[in-house]
């Protein structure tokens, strides 16, 4: 199997040295499809997200209000004394705020509201994480972006970085810089969350995937913030 991966990566361009989101790794029609709000599929999420945000967040929180929000997420939760995602805050904030059930992950009027939320922001540099607190987090994401998993013995770093630029079987492999989520992706033919992609990563490489909301993939998700700090957020992205 490492052979048959091997023979599968081309050469890798120069230009795969600079940092760079997936949308520039796309074909020409993918990309117009992200560019323009009335073909861009997530946007459809993104207007669930609004009508749920107008019905039941601005008794507290204003349109304007959530400028910038996605930028700083992951963050830290002092409730849980962890740091909590966009996501997660959601959720939690119609629990305690709202008196209701919290929505599932992964579900359509969490992922509407997050992209809505995120949508907000579209345009602005993710933050780098400088809460002390984050920290230890942080290494932990560090630690499981380079830790090999699996039956195929594989970690992020030799797709993400060793071999960003190249091409497995017939797709470009990308940096894996998370500006765009929740994004719409081709293949599955509906909005996800960054978890619902790491999970399909951790399942590719023959590993069992964390379940939704663990800690492990919050701490991924802030290390590959900081990783991606400065580039510009896209959500709802479009990808393959």
């Amino acid at each position: 199997m490492k052979r048959l991966l091997a023979l599968l990566l081309l050469a890798l361009p120069a230009s795969a040295q600079d940092r760079r989101s997936g949308f520039e790794d796309m074909a020409r029609e993918t990309q117009a499809m992200q560019r323009d709000d009335m073909q861009n599929p997530g946007m459809l999420w993104v207007a669930e997200g609004e009508e749920r945000f107008n019905r039941d967040c601005t008794a507290c929180h204003s349109e304007s209000s959530m400028r910038g929000v996605a930028t700083r997420y992951p963050a830290w939760d002092q409730a849980t004394g962890a740091p909590i995602d966009l996501a997660g805050r959601i959720a939690q904030c119609v629990e305690t705020r709202q008196h209701a059930t919290p929505p599932a992950r992964e579900s359509q009027p969490l992922l509407a509201l997050a992209a809505y939320v995120a949508h907000q922001s579209r345009g602005l540099p993710i933050s780098r994480p400088t809460d002390p607190r984050l920290a230890p987090a942080l290494e932990q994401g560090r630690a499981l972006y380079g830790e090999r998993r699996g039956q195929l013995d594989l970690s992020c770093v030799q797709c993400h970085d060793d071999n960003a630029g190249r091409r497995l079987a017939g797709s470009t492999i990308p940096q894996a810089h998370p500006t765009g989520y929740p994004l719409y992706r081709l293949e599955w033919q509906g909005l996800g969350s960054l978890q619902r992609r790491l999970r399909g990563c951790m399942t590719g490489v023959r590993s069992e995937p964390f379940a939704y909301g663990a800690a492990e993939y919050v701490a991924l998700e802030l290390f590959l913030n900081d990783r991606a700090a400065g580039m510009a957020i896209e959500t709802p992205a479009v990808r393959p």
